[in-house]
C-alpha cells in the first residue's frame, strides 16, 4: 500500500479554484465598474446642487445671477463662476464633475444653467430632458432644478 507523505493540492484542484475565482470575477467586475460610475454621477449632482445654492445665495444679495454673458454659452466654472461665489457663498466651488471633466456654467443674469457633459465629456442632450439611462448623457441643472438627470439602468 502506497502512502503519500507530502500533503498538498493537485494540479486539478488548483485549476478548479482558479476557474471559480475567474467566474466570480467575471460577474463582479462589471457590477463594480457600474457602481463606481453611479457614484461619480451622484457626486456630480451633489456638486451641482452646491453650486446652485451658492448662485442662489449670490442672487439674493446682487438681485441677479452671476452674469457670464449668455445663458446659451457655457463657460468653465473654474475661473468664471468661482470668482463670483468664492469664498463668501461657497468655500471652494467644485470645478470638475465626477469623471474629472469641467463643470460648465451659463447665465444672462436672469437665469442660469450648470451642466456636466457626462462620462464621455461630449454634449448628449436627451430630447425633452428628464430621466436618462446612459453615463454619457448630460446632467443639466437650471435655476435650482435638474432638467435632465440620471435614473434607471445605467449603461457605460
Amino acid at each position: 500500500m502506497l502512502q503519500r507523505k507530502d500533503r498538498g493540492f493537485t494540479l486539478i484542484e488548483l485549476l478548479i479554484v482558479v476557474a471559480i475565482i475567474g467566474i466570480i470575477a467575471a460577474i463582479a467586475i462589471p457590477n463594480l465598474l457600474n457602481a463606481i460610475d453611479r457614484g461619480r454621477q451622484k457626486r456630480t449632482m451633489a456638486d451641482m446642487r452646491s453650486l446652485g445654492t451658492a448662485v442662489e445665495a449670490y442672487s439674493v444679495d446682487a438681485n441677479q445671477y452671476p452674469d457670464v454673458g449668455d445663458i446659451g454659452t457655457l463657460v468653465d466654472v473654474d475661473g468664471n463662476l468661482d470668482v463670483w461665489v468664492e469664498p463668501l457663498y461657497i468655500k471652494k466651488s467644485p470645478d470638475d464633475d465626477g469623471w474629472g471633466n469641467n463643470l460648465n456654467y451659463g447665465s444672462d443674469g436672469n437665469d442660469y444653467t450648470i451642466r456636466s457633459f457626462g462620462k464621455d465629456n461630449t454634449q448628449n442632450t436627451v430630447a425633452g430632458g428628464g430621466k436618462t439611462g446612459d453615463f454619457d448623457d448630460d446632467i443639466i441643472f437650471v435655476n435650482g432644478t435638474f432638467t435632465q438627470w440620471p435614473e434607471g439602468k445605467q449603461q457605460s
